[in-house]
């Protein structure tokens, strides 16, 4: 049953919960820099004024040149198809690459935001003694766990159930089986 394994371990991982938490505090921590960067930036607003003015005209200055270097570009681009097929294959591989690189970035940044949630779930938690002796159980080492998993839904049925007898050691009284209905047999 390699499916409810995956699916147990699944429910039993605390790891999203984790980095939803750690998002949150991240997120937390960085909304209460902005006041501090708004009045920073509303002090110094002369100086903004002038670094976006100039910037406005590094890119006025920029779009004036972009035409002659579109023309130059398209000018040189080669007109050879085994240039042009061995450009576009090293351009893939470079995508991949880069695929490849921002896919590792990302994991280390949800294993990061992982830890970081597990320390404010673990300040937030309340510590007693009873927590410091709990061992988590893992199902493939203790077979019990997997039993107790499975039977929890039987009992709660038994309990919901008003018809059920109060003794679970006595046999409950069996339904009455119903007349079956008789069908018209097709050589008549």
């Amino acid at each position: 049953m390699p499916i409810t394994d995956e699916i147990k371990k699944t429910l039993t991982d605390p790891t999203p919960l984790y980095a939803l938490a750690g998002a949150g505090d991240l997120a937390y921590e960085k909304l209460r820099e902005v006041p501090g960067r708004v009045e920073a930036l509303a002090a110094d607003r002369q100086g903004a004024q002038e670094k976006a003015t100039a910037r406005l005209h590094e890119a006025q200055e920029l779009l004036a040149g972009a035409p002659a270097k579109v023309t130059g570009a398209v000018t040189a681009f080669p007109t050879d198809l085994k240039v042009l097929q061995e450009r576009a294959q090293g351009f893939a591989l470079q995508q991949v690459a880069r695929a490849l690189e921002l896919a590792v970035r990302a994991k280390e940044t949800y294993d990061e935001l992982a830890e970081r949630g597990k320390v404010v779930v673990d300040k937030a938690r309340p510590h007693t003694d009873a927590d410091a002796t709990h061992v988590p159980v893992d199902p493939a080492v203790d077979p019990a766990f997997e039993t107790v998993f499975e039977a929890a839904p039987v009992e709660a049925e038994l309990l919901d159930d008003p018809a059920a007898p109060a003794d679970p050691a006595a046999p409950a009284p069996k339904k009455p089986a119903r007349p079956r209905k008789s069908t018209p047999s097709a050589t008549e």
